[in-house]
């Protein structure tokens, strides 16, 4: 086996014993995922935004974006809700490259997976404690997610993972809404059919256990663009495709029907300006059908405090190191925009 095998890296156990959640953050957490599953039920009108950096690459830019979210979540409360996206694993096309907090917590030094254990644990409770967000992230190694399983509100699984059966199963084990990305191929059908099985109960190995699921009925769809044969970028939030997935999810009739559109990605071919037109003709979609209102729950949308991309080492304060996103002053414009167009 050509592995070198380095250190045992302490269980989820030991590290939440370490950086444990208060009593009265757990009780908070209870409140803020029943609102979340409300709106996935359609007993709650609220709207979604998933929304915040690329990857979480640094402590102080996350911190401050996230207060910057909350002072604007109290002024569209009545019509949003903010998740912010507290990405900590960034997957890698080619696998080259940055990969995120939970391997290099400094992004200019080498990977050291104890400290990215702690450091993401570290990171989700500061954001808790300072803004009472309770966050999404992206589950690119099921493993880890048992890291952050009582920190988390929202679960991402990836357009690159969707067609992974360790996904799906342990995304049948969670209590909280888990959106399955389309594959990079656009097919509709694989991404149905991960929902279906995340809903389902299921039995498997999992950290080396044999355990049991009862099935998660708040998995859905994140709609987030294609590539063709030819590597060009396939959107898919138009109105037809809106209503095509509203038809396959009317004849496989889970126990819920929703969608969350990803305004970056294969939707806007990276050009991460483009998210703010995507969302708004998307909101004018549900205004023009029904039947997309009740299917699509919010957005998912790339944005971080200066707008676009930079090189590690380059050292601006709160731009990504990862994909281009949208900057402070654009997206506080959107989220007001969004809150009067609902």
């Amino acid at each position: 086996m050509h592995m070198l095998f380095e250190r045992r890296l302490p269980s989820a156990d030991e590290i939440k014993e370490q950086f444990p959640i208060t009593p009265d953050l757990v009780e908070a957490k209870k409140v803020r995922d029943k609102e979340l599953a409300d709106v996935f039920y359609g007993t709650n009108d609220k709207f979604l935004l998933i929304i915040g950096p690329c990857s979480a690459d640094n402590v102080d830019s996350v911190i401050d974006y996230t207060n910057r979210l909350a002072r604007i979540q109290e002024e569209v409360k009545d019509k949003i809700l903010i998740v912010p996206r507290v990405y900590t694993n960034k997957p890698r096309t080619t696998g080259d490259g940055y990969k995120g907090m939970v391997h290099q917590p400094d992004p200019n030094e080498r990977p050291d997976m104890l400290k990215g254990l702690t450091a993401i644990r570290e990171l989700h409770l500061k954001v808790i404690k300072e803004t009472g967000f309770f966050c999404a992230d992206e589950m690119l190694y099921p493993e880890n997610y048992t890291y952050l399983s009582d920190l988390l509100s929202y679960v991402a699984i990836g357009a690159r993972s969707v067609e992974n059966q360790q996904h799906r199963l342990t995304a049948s084990g969670m209590d909280v809404p888990a959106g399955m990305k389309n594959p990079t191929s656009g097919d509709y059908s694989v991404m149905m059919n991960s929902i279906i099985a995340a809903s389902h109960a299921h039995t498997f190995i999992y950290n080396g256990w044999e355990v049991h699921t009862k099935g998660n009925p708040l998995a859905h769809a994140i709609l987030r663009g294609s590539v063709n044969k030819h590597g060009q970028s396939q959107p898919n939030y138009h109105y037809e495709d809106l209503i095509r997935l509203y038809d396959m999810y009317s004849e496989k009739k889970p126990e819920n029907m929703a969608a969350i559109v990803d305004a970056n990605h294969a939707n806007s071919n990276k050009q991460y300006i483009e998210q703010i037109r995507i969302c708004k003709e998307v909101l004018h979609s549900m205004r023009h059908s029904a039947d997309i209102k009740k299917l699509v729950k919010g957005f998912m949308i790339e944005s971080y405090i200066e707008d676009g991309a930079q090189k590690i080492g380059d050292g601006v304060y709160g731009k990504s190191i990862t994909d281009p996103c949208l900057g402070w002053f654009k997206t506080e414009k959107l989220i007001l925009d969004i809150a009067d167009l609902l």
